[in-house]
């Protein structure tokens, strides 16, 4: 490729000559030299030589070898030629081994050769056809035909030989490919053939006949015409067109094979049946047209006629319409046909317009139109009559034969035609123009008829923009028709065009002067006279429509100043460029309207003030007025021209013709029409800029013709008479001008604000209150409120304030009315439908009003707010709409409403945020906003967020920053936000994280601590995420974010706020707002300060009440779980101050705080309050306990029934067993504290039967159930003890059967029986049975021996004994009792003091029971101590036992006679003394074997036949002794009987 590229640079060093001059023989003559020569030789015996040698690059040597020869003429030798001849011809035999892009380089090569050496090229080509080697004859023919399209006439002299080799060539073809190539070969050949018999004077070698080019022709036409009918493939088909239709036109020049021709022609017509593309049969056609005006031979008529209707039927075809390719390939066989029969041509022409289908005549005014554009000299003279057809058209209805007459036209003045003036042609396309604009605005068109009369349209601009002025006559043609059209309105979409064709005409005029071709002097009187004012009013108008309308007409008014007026030509010649300048670059989409209104009225308004003609002025104001009357009704020109008649009559002088004019259009407006209100609007508003007086009095004056008119509803008029129907009639026209008048009234309420706003400002405020805004509520109110008054009153309120804004600081001015205009306001927003675009506008007049004095206090900005906002987020969302089945434009319009709702909205807090000190008025916000933050509907929540993101920001943007002051609402705001992250709607996930984003700024704006914004800017994307778990990981992972910046202050607000969130019905904003809260909790747990926890627990407790759903209450439970780790104290001393009775969900949240790593630590807690408890109310005096004692009970209470719950559910069983020392005697303690009390409060756990002990007792029954094996419980249950312990009558027994199970369990630890001491001495009468009972079973046990404890237990028990209380005497002498079995060994050396007082209480009369007791104590005791032990008190004992053997109870009798019998075992040593007692007790033990009670006869019976037995026999008088055995032996058997 290097050396290729060199001997390319090599070959352009040599340079180029001169090609030689022809001799006459046809031949060259030696123009070039020797050495340039040689040269041209070896570069390309070098090239040759390179494709010797190159196999990859063959294609591009190949390529800069036929540039090489295309370069130079010169002759080569014959040995070079030879060579290229060879080296070409190999490629092109080599079918398998060059790729088809070599083989067509090759024969490149072999016809760039030619230029110089075609006879060896022909030769050797015509030799290898003559070969007849079909597998490489494929290159072969593409070189020949090549060759014919290049060399056409150098080939004529081998055309014979070679068409006689290309006959072999056909019938050796066996494929496709090589018929197309042949083929494709012979229609070359042909070709030249026929551009020789045209041109044969210019050939130089000598001339051949017709006959002899002729003679191999026909034969080959006949083997093609035979082999046609054989063949099925579209491309063959095609080729073998092409080489009819050529060697159809050779033949036509032989008169011998003329005939053959016109046969061949007729079969050629009816290819276009058979062929699927039929642009190969008019392209053959069209060839053979040529030849037959070459030949200028007569056509038959059979023929032409064939020939008109095929061409004509093609044309017209509209199943498929030809392509443009093809269309203008039969356009131009008509045109041809025209030249060859040229009144046969327009006689067919005409018969299809004037009867012809809608087709016919499209395609004959479409070949009319070729006609013209062929510019023939047959044709050019007869244009007249061209368009004297085309004109007879000119009616049709048909937008296809309308658009066909416009093409006409455009090339009938591109042409330049005298026959434009028979028939003005501009008149007629502005008349179809305004034609199609009319149909086009009556809406009564379907979709393609439109689109049709669209096409119309353009075409018409196209036709006049495409004109070219500069032709002859053609201006003269133009100025005066175009002048005509720039007016009016209808023809205003041609403005661009007309006023491109104007300025070119004007241009021309400067450039030539005065002459007489050129555009005369009178030519420009219409301008002059009837134009003058016309002009400006359309550059104005223009810019309202695409397309460049506005520019093309400043354009024109630049190029005609001192047509319009003397005057204007300095100042417009500065100001339009400056107009221009601003058009440039935009479209009719980017260009601001109301920017460049202003720019062409003020443009109007100084155009007026230099021309200072009020004659002039007053003339322009009846012309715009003349203008509006003709323009259309809904137009943007219309409009406009309002505007521009108030300008006029602002610039005006005279002030009579102003009122005129003011009241004239306050009068005859139709207030019904939108469009003319707004345009009295316009003028009465322009006018008040200079004439602010007068307009308020004429609209004052028109106002009070208004009256108010009340007109009720007509009922239903069927089947009334006819008078009734009148009457109804009459009715119904009233209520049609009550119609009316609201309209007006709202018209004018809008006047009054847009006067305001053009009003002079020192003019303005001495009337805006009595003349404006009195006049505005008064139309309000006189009139029915429907929605169109409210948007007037809306509208013009706010353009009032605005207005009164725009004046600036004036420190006396109040608008005294501006709390009665809110209050009608906020009733607007009531009382409009949910979609009604009022909102959004009254919204933006209440902003607007606000910042007017005097300023609204504090309650009432909030009150407005809270109006406002539930006014607009509570609007109907595009998906409630879309679900009550509202389509069409009801969905984007309510889409609308609410977007601009929301804006203003946020722009409104925004404004209050700015009129007040911002911490207080944004804590007032942030407090009307968290209502829809929290709401159940989406809708609402996205529209709360978007609010928010708008105050936050004015929030950050207005605050005073100051270090050290948080920001208040940072709690409330993020407790709100955060669960939105997670919301449904995406949209409120990435508002909702925004919030959050400035949120945290404006906290990093209060302390040293970086901003995290911009990490949540980074987790913003992720939150588009659709699985449940990666938004919570995200929102997760923001709450890290917020929640470190949260201040430890605001922990209630932030957890008040996550609760409402948290009691949603929203699964993953229930899931959103747990996480936060647990991640708050976790990041600034121990933060938190002491004095809030209680308030935490107080909220989430609520909200653990609230709702029944598991995931919200596990969240809650874990949340309390958080903070009682990091405040576990506080924590628990909230929960015990709730009131019983415990509810399920505070037994919930108990268990579930002692499952938690700090069950262990809650129950210690709980233990230490309860005895605390218990301690404290032992202390307290009885006359201090009956005031209030429900609510002193409460908390023991409260305590123990957490208590209960934590025990049951706690893991570790040894720390309860641990604790039982403090819990067994702070539990009974309470348990004795209620023996006997009623509850004081009622509890829904007890009945009303149960006593207040049971609650304490079934706590201690779950301790005990942690401690005690299953044996030891269901003992316990058997016993009854539980039942006993909370009964009054059997509380001791009870707790004289736990100890003992206790002890049996060795479960009395030291510690246990040290906490009932100090019972002993309570003021508390329970507490002291209680304990004495403890010790009285207690001392039963050796325990007490071996622990020491007899003499503290001793000592305490003989102090119990005397006792005020009965029952604690009892239990007293029961534990002394109890000694002899406890601690038998060391009773002797107690005994006195133990007999003493068993002694005392046999005597005690307050009490039977101490007296049974002391009975039962001394059995048990004296039978561990015999009658030595106790000395001289046995006589005392058996004397006092005496008296209770005729006691009344039972037990005292019994227990009387098993103490006599237990005295008389211990008496044996003193049978002389105690033999006294029985004497004396023997007829009592007698009398009582007949004792009612089985028990004690029972034991009187054992004491007779045991005892008492043996004390008789030792009597010294046998004779009693034996009576007394008598006595004793008859009362045994009546004792057996009786048993």
């Amino acid at each position: 490729m290097g050396a290729l590229r060199v001997l390319r640079g090599f070959f352009a060093c040599v340079g180029r000559r001169s090609g030689p001059a022809r001799g006459e023989d046809g031949g060259r003559a030696a123009g070039s030299g020797p050495a340039a020569t040689a040269t041209f030789a070896a570069v390309v015996t070098s090239l040759l030589d390179r494709l010797q040698g190159v196999e990859d690059g063959r294609a591009e040597v190949y390529r800069e070898l036929e540039s090489v020869l295309g370069r130079d003429e010169s002759r080569l030798q014959s040995s070079v030629v030879d060579r290229v001849i060879a080296v070409a011809f190999e490629d092109l035999q080599a079918a398998q081994g060059a790729t088809a892009a070599v083989r067509t380089d090759a024969s490149g090569v072999l016809v760039a050769l030619a230029r110089s050496h075609l006879h060896e090229v022909v030769s050797v080509l015509q030799g290898h056809l003559k070969a007849r080697e079909g597998t490489s004859q494929e290159f072969v023919l593409i070189t020949l035909r090549d060759l014919a399209a290049r060399y056409a006439l150098q080939c004529v002299p081998f055309a014979e030989t070679t068409l006689s080799a290309l006959r072999g060539a056909l019938s050796e073809a066996g494929s496709s490919r090589l018929l197309r190539a042949a083929c494709g070969a012979v229609e070359q050949w042909c070709r030249g053939i026929s551009t020789y018999f045209r041109q044969r004077e210019k050939c130089a070698f000598p001339g051949l006949g017709a006959a002899q080019l002729c003679a191999p022709v026909c034969p080959l036409l006949r083997y093609v015409g035979r082999s046609w009918r054989r063949c099925q493939e579209e491309e063959v088909r095609q080729a073998v067109l092409g080489a009819m239709g050529a060697m159809m036109g050779v033949l036509l020049h032989a008169e011998q094979h003329r005939q053959r021709a016109w046969e061949q022609l007729l079969w050629l017509l009816q290819q276009y049946r058979d062929v699927r593309e039929p642009l190969g049969v008019t392209t053959s056609l069209s060839c053979f047209l040529e030849a037959v005006v070459g030949a200028r031979t007569l056509v038959p008529r059979a023929q032409l006629l064939a020939i008109n209707a095929a061409v004509h039927q093609q044309l017209c075809d509209e199943i498929e319409p030809p392509s443009p390719q093809h269309r203008a390939e039969l356009c131009r066989c008509a045109v041809l046909q025209a030249q060859i029969c040229p009144a046969e041509t327009i006689a067919f022409l005409y018969c299809k317009l004037r009867s012809g289908s809608k087709a016919d005549r499209v395609a004959a005014v479409e070949v009319l139109q070729a006609l013209v554009r062929s510019d023939a000299a047959e044709t050019r003279e007869k244009l007249p009559l061209f368009a004297k057809l085309v004109q007879s058209v000119c009616g049709d209805a048909a937008a296809q034969v309308r658009m066909a007459v416009l093409r006409f036209i455009g090339e009938l003045l591109r042409s330049g035609a005298p026959g434009c003036s028979a028939w003005d042609v501009v008149a007629h396309v502005f008349s179809e123009f305004s034609r199609a604009s009319g149909r086009l605005a009556s809406g009564s068109l379907c979709a393609v008829e439109a689109r049709e009369e669209r096409a119309v349209q353009r075409l018409c601009g196209h036709v006049l923009g495409t004109l070219d002025v500069s032709a002859g006559g053609v201006a003269k043609l133009l100025w005066p028709r175009l002048l005509r059209y720039v007016v009016p309105a209808q023809h205003a979409g041609m403005l661009v065009p007309l006023c491109r064709c104007l300025c070119a005409l004007a241009e021309r005029q400067e450039s030539a002067g005065r002459e007489e071709e050129e555009v005369a002097p009178e030519a420009l009187e219409p301008v002059e006279q009837g134009g003058e004012q016309k002009v400006p009013v359309v550059a104005a108008v223009a810019p309202h429509a695409s397309g460049g309308r506005g520019a093309a007409a400043l354009q024109l008014l630049q190029a005609l100043p001192s047509t319009i007026h003397g005057a204007v030509g300095a100042r417009w010649a500065a100001e339009i460029p400056l107009l221009l300048q601003h058009l440039a670059g935009t479209t009719a989409s980017s260009l601001h309207v109301a920017e460049w209104e202003s720019l062409l009225l003020k443009f109007l308004r100084t155009s007026l003030e230099v021309i200072g003609s009020e004659a002039w002025t007053v003339g322009l104001s009846r012309e715009l007025s003349q203008q509006l009357g003709s323009s259309p009704r809904l137009s943007w020109e219309k409009r406009f021209l309002y505007k521009a008649l108030g300008t006029a009559l602002a610039a005006c002088g005279c002030l009579r013709h102003v009122q005129e004019q003011t009241l004239r259009y306050l009068r005859e407006a139709n207030y019904l029409e939108l469009w003319q209100a707004q345009g009295m609007i316009s003028v009465v508003s322009r006018c008040a800029e200079s004439h602010f007086q007068l307009a308020l009095s004429s609209v004052k004056a028109f106002v009070g013709t208004l009256k108010p008119q009340k007109v009720k509803r007509p009922g239903c008029c069927c089947g009334q008479l006819p008078e009734v129907r009148g009457e109804l009639s009459r009715r119904s026209g009233a209520e049609h001008n009550t119609v009316r008048t609201r309209a007006t009234r709202a018209a004018l309420m809008v006047a009054y604000g847009r006067m305001a706003l053009r009003a002079p400002r020192e003019q303005l405020l001495a009337h805006v209150g009595r003349d404006i805004v009195g006049n505005v509520l008064q139309l309000y109110r006189e009139g029915r409120q429907d929605a169109q008054l409210r948007l007037s009153l809306v509208q013009s309120v706010t353009e009032i304030s605005l207005a009164i804004g725009a004046v600036g600081a004036c420190p006396r001015f109040e608008l005294r009315r501006k709390r009665e205009l809110l209050q009608t306001l906020l009733e607007v927003i009531q009382e409009e439908p949910q979609e009604s675009p009022v909102h959004p506008r009254a919204i933006v007049a209440i902003e607007q009003l606000s910042k007017l004095k005097p300023h609204l206090r504090r309650e009432e900005k909030r009150n407005l707010l809270a109006q406002c906002c539930q006014g607009v987020v509570r609007l109907r969302g595009p998906e409630q709409t879309a679900k009550e089945g509202e389509t069409g434009a009801a969905a984007p319009h309510a889409s609308g409403v609410h977007a601009l709702s929301l804006r203003v909205l946020g722009q409104l807090m925004a404004a209050l945020l700015r009129a007040e000190p911002a911490p207080v008025c944004f804590k007032d916000l942030v407090q009307v906003l968290r209502r829809w933050l929290t709401s159940a509907h989406a809708c609402e929540r996205e529209r709360a967020l978007q609010v928010c993101v708008q105050l936050l920001g004015a929030y950050e943007d207005r605050r005073e920053h100051r270090r050290g002051h948080a920001c208040e609402q940072f709690g409330s705001l993020a407790g709100l936000l955060g669960p939105l992250t997670c919301d449904a709607s995406a949209v409120s996930r990435r508002r909702a994280a925004t919030c959050l984003g400035r949120l945290l700024q404006i906290g990093a704006k209060t302390t040293d601590e970086a901003a995290w914004s911009s990490e949540i800017g980074c987790l913003h994307e992720r939150l588009n995420a659709v699985t449940s778990e990666s938004l919570l990981t995200t929102s997760t992972n923001i709450a890290k974010l917020v929640c470190k910046s949260c201040p430890a202050a605001q922990a209630t607000d932030f957890t008040s706020a996550i609760v409402e969130s948290l009691l949603c019905a929203r699964p993953m904003g229930v899931w959103a707002a747990g996480r936060w809260m647990l991640t708050f909790l976790g990041e600034r747990g121990e933060h938190i300060f002491q004095e809030e926890v209680p308030q935490m627990v107080t909220i989430l407790s609520s909200c653990l009440r609230s709702t029944r759903q598991s995931t919200p209450r596990g969240l809650v439970l874990r949340a309390l779980f958080l903070l009682a780790r990091s405040h576990q104290q506080p924590v628990l001393d909230s929960l015990l101050q709730k009131r019983l009775p415990m509810d399920s969900d505070m037994v919930e949240l108990w268990r579930s705080l002692a499952r938690s790593t700090l069950g262990c630590h809650i129950l210690v807690h709980l233990t230490k309050q309860l005895r605390a408890a218990g301690k404290s109310s032992h202390s307290r005096d009885c006359c201090t306990q009956e005031l209030g004692s429900s609510q002193a009970a409460l908390e023991p209470r409260t305590m123990t029934r957490a208590l209960s719950e934590v025990v049951v559910v706690v893991r570790s069983k040894t720390l309860v067993q641990h604790l039982l020392p403090s819990l067994l005697p702070s539990l009974l303690g309470q348990v004795s504290e209620t023996l006997g009390e009623e509850m004081a409060l009622s509890l829904g756990e007890l009945g009303s039967d149960d006593t207040a002990g049971r609650l304490f007792v079934e706590a201690l029954e779950l301790v005990l159930a942690r401690c005690l094996e299953e044996r030891w419980l269901r003992l316990l249950r058997e016993q009854g003890v539980w039942a006993s312990l909370a009964d009054p009558q059997a509380h001791t027994a009870g707790v004289c059967l736990l100890v003992s199970v206790l002890l049996r369990a060795e479960l009395v630890p030291q510690r246990l029986v040290q906490s009932f001491f100090p019972w002993l001495d309570s003021p508390s009468a329970n507490l002291r049975l209680t304990a004495t009972a403890f010790f009285a079973e207690l001392v039963k046990d050796h325990l007490v021996e071996k622990r020491k404890l007899l003499k503290p237990l001793l000592k305490a028990l003989l102090e119990r004994s005397r006792d005020p209380i009965s029952t604690v005497r009892q239990m007293a002498m029961r534990g002394v009792g109890n000694m002899a079995s406890g601690a038998p060994t060391k009773l002797r050396g107690h005994r006195a003091a133990v007999v003493e007082v068993l002694c005392r209480g046999l005597e005690d009369v307050a009490g039977a029971q101490v007296a049974a007791e002391s009975l039962l104590a001394l059995v048990k005791v004296l039978g561990q101590l015999k009658a030595r032990a106790v000395g001289s008190a046995l006589a005392d004992i058996a004397r006092s036992t005496r008296a209770f053997l005729g006691a009344e109870e039972e037990v005292l009798r019994r227990l009387a006679f098993t103490l006599y019998g237990t005295l008389a075992s211990s008496a044996s040593g003193r049978r002389s003394s105690f033999s006294r007692e029985v004497e004396e007790v023997f007829p009592s033990l007698v009398l009582h074997l007949r004792d009612p009670a089985p028990a004690v006869s029972d034991v009187s019976s054992f004491l007779l036949s045991a005892d008492l037995q043996k004390a008789l026999w030792c009597q010294q008088s046998c004779g009693a002794a034996a009576a007394g055995m008598g006595l004793l032996a008859s009362l045994q058997s009546s004792l057996t009987v009786r048993q």
